[in-house]
């Protein structure tokens, strides 16, 4: 038998291995084009909520209307309601359209009201009390336009879906077309989808992110200031100096088993602790925090413990035999080696809370909120919002312009998630020492 031909074993354990990198590679193919797929699906249906029409009008903001006093008093100015800032926006955008010779068949006073956001009256009456010496001027503002208007410049509304849709109609896309014409209508883009609170069902091209993302922010560093101190310590009290018996071995397996325990089982778990028996309030990202730092925990501990396995029992044994204490020799050589397992397995718990939807749920930050959370430490308590949990909501609102912003939040999120998976590579890097 010669060295140089291959048997019939030989080549058929040849192929197994040739098929067998066929099919990783297939499988790797696969997933990366599930991947390409859902990402080009969400930016393809999101990426528009980060772009807004507007309408870019002159607004005489008329002393009779707005301040029938003339004494600039501030209390006296919030008796006048979001109405009467609305027919003074009807009027300047029907002056605007006559000005620049938009001539619409059968456009009545009325169409071009509704091309306007019911947000808009919002955004002038808080610029008029925030500066009172605007009244009796003429002012160049930005506002709002109309969800549908705004979708039929996004492409999501058509001639033929106006024609049988209740809340816009053909003549105001047609409005929407001159009025872009001529420099009175754009598309920029929109920081407040960011910034700026939820809105009602009526107003979704007012819906923003900003109370959701701070509400995350609340609830992560609760789960940062507690989770990981927590954790940390009872991986070292575990591995490094608890006896190993019955007791410990119970312990493990009950910390294995609560990191596949379902999320929403957490949930159930903080709304009768958290809030039915210790009272804290529903929707406060302390809650939140709290519930999501019992999900956390064990996810940290097994991840900090396998990174303190990691470091070689001659790590120890060095640092013991040149006379250091068991705690010096965990504390001074151990945990800066397993340093950066810890950071890494902590970060992607952060990251791992920070997409949990289901409890969150049952503790009640579903609920709509448009107020923003106070300053540490009061604001841990004030109602709130969650990333995921916005998108959950807007998923289930019947405008189509909620699913836009549902995608634009995914995409927010994902931003964040990975953000925190970076960080967790760098500092892996930065950290990671070898012997």
């Amino acid at each position: 038998m010669s060295l140089l031909a291959q048997d019939t074993r030989t080549k058929r354990r040849n192929a197994a291995e040739r098929r067998f990198r066929r099919y990783g590679l297939t499988a790797i193919g696969i997933s990366l084009a599930a991947l390409v797929m859902l990402l080009t699906s969400v930016f393809s249906s999101g990426l528009g909520a980060f772009r807004q029409t507007f309408i870019h009008i002159p607004i005489t903001l008329t002393e009779s209307a707005l301040d029938k006093s003339g004494t600039r008093d501030p209390d006296v100015m919030h008796k006048v309601t979001t109405i009467g800032y609305a027919r003074v926006i009807n009027a300047a955008l029907a002056q605007a359209i006559a000005d620049n010779g938009i001539v619409i068949d059968g456009l009545t006073d009325d169409d071009i009201a509704d091309t306007i956001s019911k947000e808009a009256p919002a955004q002038v009456r808080d610029a008029v009390l925030a500066n009172p010496d605007l009244v009796g001027q003429t002012v160049s503002f930005s506002i709002l336009a109309n969800g549908r208007v705004d979708g039929y410049l996004k492409g999501r509304v058509s001639l033929e879906s106006a024609a049988i849709d209740t809340k816009i109609s053909t003549r105001q896309l047609a409005l929407a077309d001159a009025m872009q014409d001529k420099g009175l209508m754009s598309r920029d883009f929109n920081w407040a989808f960011i910034t700026a609170a939820d809105a009602s069902d009526q107003r979704p091209e007012a819906a923003g992110l900003g109370v959701a993302i701070l509400g995350s922010l609340y609830m992560m560093l609760v789960v940062l200031c507690l989770a990981l101190p927590l954790g940390v310590a009872a991986s070292i009290y575990l591995e490094e100096f608890a006896p190993k018996n019955r007791w410990t071995d119970l312990i493990e397996v009950n910390i294995a088993n609560l990191a596949a325990v379902p999320s929403i089982v957490f949930g159930i778990l903080g709304l009768a602790i958290f809030i039915n028996f210790a009272g804290l309030p529903q929707s406060a990202p302390i809650v939140g925090g709290l519930v999501l730092t019992l999900m956390t925990l064990p996810t940290i501990i097994i991840a900090t413990r396998a990174s303190l396995k990691a470091v070689p029992n001659s790590i120890r044994d060095a640092a013991l035999g040149v006379g250091a204490s068991k705690m010096q020799a965990v504390f001074h050589h151990v945990l800066p080696l397993a340093a950066p397992g810890i950071l890494t397995g902590a970060i992607l718990g952060l990251a791992q809370a920070l997409g949990e939807t289901a409890p969150l749920l049952l503790i009640g930050m579903v609920a709509f909120v448009r107020e923003y959370p106070g300053a540490p430490p009061e604001g841990f308590f004030d109602p709130a919002s969650a990333l995921p949990v916005q998108i959950y909501n807007w998923t289930q609102r019947a405008d189509p312009a909620f699913v836009e912003r549902a995608s634009g939040a995914i995409i927010v999120l994902l931003v964040f998630l990975l953000v925190l998976n970076a960080t967790a590579i760098l500092l892996r890097r930065r950290f990671e020492r070898r012997w």
